[in-house]
């Protein structure tokens, strides 16, 4: 229930997510350090495993990440795009960090890397950042879509008022699906259908509620903090925070519920969710799968309030196989998604859209094929969903939203994100009517 960005491997953070977005290209040109450029260059062979990895990357990034794990990205990433051939451009941000764009067989894959300024100038950070597949098509993009293991979907859709609503494409895209943290547009977008109301206002001051599993960094802050709803609006959104997110599904209630397509409600925070799928509460687990009935399931909630407010869950439950991703999780299709980015482009406000805009969930490359982009993702094991609002450079609102479940085993975040990243890169050019 993590908001996922991009694609994997970064040496200094968790190699499963990167919670912060990529920072933005430098406004004037800055001279690469040879070191950079020379570790750059190398780069080639170690993802093709013919040079040093042990020497190439730092001891915090051999820490953070094992040779096992690379190899699982690197095959991931190969799979995809075949054999490493080049090193096509760096683009410096600073004198030790740049942009990379890598030639492998089948097309391009976009890359970060920082050097550490201190000989031998071990590489402290690689972050690979989405692919280009030559010739690439819907077609083979949905064809790769059916490829993948378990259940899957994705939608491609215009939104403006010239053509009636179609979509470009989609495979899926009307069957319901586990939504990790993205359930938190629909959050949102409450929150912006109250303001827009007059019921409340971006600068309404509220107690932070209590706290719940990270992501995030709120549940950490002293209980009952003073925070603005635009305060917990944007940690949501934009770092996936879950108690900024209970708070404002708590201040919500009942509303929500009504807000979200069939199915998702009622909607239960993050710290029941994660409750629900504890051992301890596998009576109240049963009781929820066995209704679909949204007043029998909001009853359940109520009545097991104190239970599930008090009920100790280990965080270890979520760092290996799925957990119940079937029966408990929020459950939207990516029609539905398209409804909800639709609705925050229309009646969401400048607000809710720069909200959206702070975390990109995409490499710069591709974020700058577009004008806008707005994003919200989430995943856990067996989950991985990634939904973008977008407007291209002549001026036309799409949505592009997937996702990817499986109940027998860990999805391939990587894989994934280099699908989403070849949607948006196929739909900045589409042809419209």
């Amino acid at each position: 229930m993590r908001g996922l960005i991009a694609l994997i491997l970064l040496g200094i953070a968790q190699p499963c997510v990167a919670q912060t977005p990529p920072p933005a290209p430098p406004a004037a040109a800055v001279a690469a350090d040879p070191a950079l450029t020379t570790r750059a260059n190398e780069l080639i062979g170690i993802v093709a495993g013919t040079g040093d990895f042990d020497g190439y990357f730092s001891p915090s990034f051999h820490a953070a990440l094992s040779k096992d794990k690379w190899d699982a990205v690197v095959a991931s990433m190969t799979g995809q795009m075949g054999k490493p051939l080049a090193v096509v451009t760096i683009t410096p941000v600073t004198p030790f960090t740049a942009y990379l764009r890598l030639k492998f067989e089948r097309g391009i894959v976009n890359a970060q890397i920082a050097v550490d300024p201190a000989a031998p100038h071990a590489v402290t950070s690689l972050l690979f950042t989405g692919g280009e597949v030559a010739d690439d098509s819907f077609d083979k993009l949905k064809a790769d879509f059916r490829a993948l293991p378990g259940k899957s979907g994705f939608i491609v859709h215009p939104l403006d008022d010239r053509v009636p609503p179609h979509d470009i494409v989609e495979y899926n895209g009307i069957e319901r699906a586990p939504l990790g943290s993205a359930f938190k547009l629909w959050v949102l977008g409450e929150l912006t259908r109250e303001i827009n109301a007059g019921e409340r206002h971006w600068a309404d001051v509220v107690p932070l509620g209590p706290p719940s599993l990270p992501s995030g960094m709120t549940q950490s802050w002293p209980a009952g903090s003073p925070v603005t709803l635009q305060t917990l609006a944007t940690l949501m959104i934009s770092i996936s925070d879950n108690t900024a997110t209970d708070t404002l599904v708590t201040l919500e209630g009942t509303k929500l519920d009504a807000f979200g397509p069939f199915g998702l409600g009622p909607v239960p925070t993050t710290r029941q969710m994660f409750a629900l799928k504890s051992p301890a509460n596998a009576d109240l687990a049963a009781r929820w799968a066995a209704t679909f009935a949204p007043a029998t399931r909001r009853k359940l909630l109520d009545d097991s309030a104190a239970r599930l407010a008090t009920t100790a869950v280990d965080t270890s439950l979520f760092s290996g196989r799925p957990v119940a991703i079937d029966t408990l999780e929020w459950f939207a299709s990516p029609g539905d998604v398209v409804g909800v980015l639709d609705m925050l482009r229309r009646r969401g406000g400048e607000t809710a859209l720069a909200i959206l805009a702070i975390n990109p969930g995409t490499d710069a490359a591709t974020r700058a094929r577009f004008d806008y982009v707005g994003f919200k993702g989430g995943s856990e094991p067996g989950v991985i969903t990634l939904n973008y609002l977008v407007r291209r450079k002549d001026g036309r609102w799409l949505a592009v939203a997937g996702n990817w479940h499986r109940a027998d085993a860990r999805v391939d975040e990587l894989a994934f994100s280099q699908l989403m990243t070849r949607a948006l890169v196929l739909a900045s050019n589409v042809p419209l009517p």
